[in-house]
């Protein structure tokens, strides 16, 4: 019998004097993509008023962002490879000013629409080619932290959007929220265009154009179904009709892939259990993480009475100790002596122990959130960075765009899933614990409305309260069992194998 040691993927690109300087201009493109997911929710009351936005035109506005995104990931990443890292972040930057601009100027809800849809092809060509120049341009420990970094990026760019929307619109019209990307995006165009190499595949090969189309209409077509679900209903012909469509397409494009000559996607990839481990963490962690800190913005404004701004700048401390443990390389050299797999599940333990204390420790200071905040930022810092190498280590370095692809969509899918489904939780145990008179109100704002005296009042906003505990905790328990599961998977695919 033969034991077989699955070799390591690694690359030895020459170390580039100037690669954080990279690094940075990298990790700005990806922060402006991340702030533009979450900086809008501030802005609907405004948006409502000045556009005369109905609730499906202020929907369209957050979702046709997200849903482009999402669909074009896998795209992005493949373009990426084919026609250049370099060029395609170029090319992401340029969409993402032009976007932010006509969104700025629009005067109606059909064209902000249109425009936040341009964005977000911009930001899928971002997100997949930041991630890819950085696996070509960092090796060795260094590719760790630089992964930290950029992965650290994102949950700074969650915790910072509402604070820094509010801040704007303070002070500023509305139209402000995205004409302040348009400078940023510039400063990058700029400098990336000086300092960053050009990599490409050298096999890329032609264009898979029916396979861009097979999942791009698939994947928006599945993410959409798990946005309106909750709002439409799970069993509605609409939500039901999408999802099945997009299930339909999706496995047309698997198909296609193992057929084509030059696949955008490669499904050999799927044979390694590595890879197949990292992509089910991925969406195992960002559904519990993602949907419990969702629940817990919505505690803050709604049970707390906090702004959206003011809520998200007392989240700032989660998002801020993530930057600080990995910029300065802290939680690089953990996981690194840990190991891939035993970051996740250690991570994801200690996020998942932060979200119960905030959820069930009793407190009306601030105290116990900022421990529990604090305790959470640890376990991301730990768990993120470990779960991205995981699934960019699984695959040549050659296809990093494609495996920034799925990284990306996994994500996209993960979240969309967390907020949806404890989204249904909580509104299902909500609609339980109300009073018999308010039954069939269909949110918390209505059912406050709805009631007729300060005890109904009272009686509301405590069954709305015991509501989003429940989703916590639900949540909480996804973010563990995501992580032991990961880390399941990971520590049994990285054993030899017998053959």
């Amino acid at each position: 019998m033969t034991t077989v040691h699955r070799p390591a993927v690694t690359t030895a690109p020459t170390r580039l004097p100037r690669r954080w300087l990279i690094l940075a201009v990298l990790c700005v493109a990806q922060l402006v993509v991340v702030l533009d997911n979450t900086i809008l929710t501030v802005a609907v009351p405004v948006l409502t008023t000045e556009l005369n936005a109905t609730t499906a035109d202020v929907q369209w506005m957050i979702n046709a962002y997200a849903l482009v995104l999402s669909g074009l990931l896998l795209t992005a990443g493949s373009a990426a490879d084919r026609y250049g890292r370099r060029r395609m972040l170029l090319a992401g930057l340029v969409l993402f000013g032009v976007g932010s601009l006509a969104a700025a100027v629009a005067s109606t809800s059909g064209q902000l629409i249109a425009a936040r849809a341009g964005m977000g092809v911009g930001g899928a060509l971002l997100v997949t080619s930041t991630l890819a120049v950085a696996m070509q341009v960092f090796d060795g420990p260094e590719r760790s932290r630089a992964i930290g970094i950029w992965a650290a990026t994102s949950a700074l760019g969650f915790a910072v959007g509402p604070p820094i929307g509010g801040t704007i619109l303070a002070h500023l019209p509305w139209g402000a929220i995205f004409a302040m990307n348009v400078p940023v995006v510039v400063v990058c165009l700029l400098v990336g265009r000086a300092l960053i190499p050009e990599s490409r595949d050298p096999v890329g090969g032609r264009l898979d154009v029916l396979g861009a189309v097979l999942s791009t209409a698939g994947l928006t077509a599945v993410v959409w179904a798990i946005i309106s679900g909750p709002e439409r209903g799970w069993a509605s012909v609409g939500v039901l009709g999408a999802a099945v469509v997009g299930v339909l397409l999706l496995g047309f494009f698997v198909g296609w892939e193992r057929r084509t000559a030059h696949p955008m996607l490669d499904m050999v990839f799927f044979r390694d259990r590595r890879f197949v481990g990292a992509i089910s963490g991925v969406v195992l962690i960002t559904f519990g993480a993602t949907g419990a800190l969702f629940l817990l913005t919505q505690h803050l404004q709604f049970v707390r009475g906090y702004p959206a701004w003011e809520a998200g700048l007392r989240m700032a401390p989660f998002a801020l100790s993530i930057v600080l443990l990995n910029v300065s390389g802290v939680a690089a050299t953990v996981i690194r002596r840990l190991g891939l797999a035993a970051a996740i599940a250690v991570g994801m333990t200690l996020l998942a122990a932060g979200l119960a204390v905030v959820t069930v420790v009793p407190s009306d200071g601030y105290g116990v959130l900022l421990g529990g905040l604090l305790v959470m930022g640890v376990g991301c810092a730990l768990a993120n960075p470990a779960i991205v190498e995981a699934v960019m280590s699984a695959i040549p370095a050659e296809k990093a765009g494609a495996g920034a692809g799925v990284d990306g969509t996994m994500t996209e899918v993960g979240s969309s899933l967390g907020i949806a489904v404890l989204g249904a939780v909580l509104n299902a145990r909500f609609a339980a614990l109300l009073p018999a008179a308010l039954a069939g109100a269909g949110s918390f704002p209505a059912a406050l409305a709805a009631a007729r005296s300060g005890p109904e009042r009272e009686s509301v906003t405590a069954a709305f309260a015991s509501a989003l505990e429940t989703g916590q905790l639900v949540g909480a328990g996804a973010v563990l069992l995501g992580g032991l599961v990961a880390a399941g998977l990971l520590h049994r695919a990285d054993r030899p194998i017998s053959v």
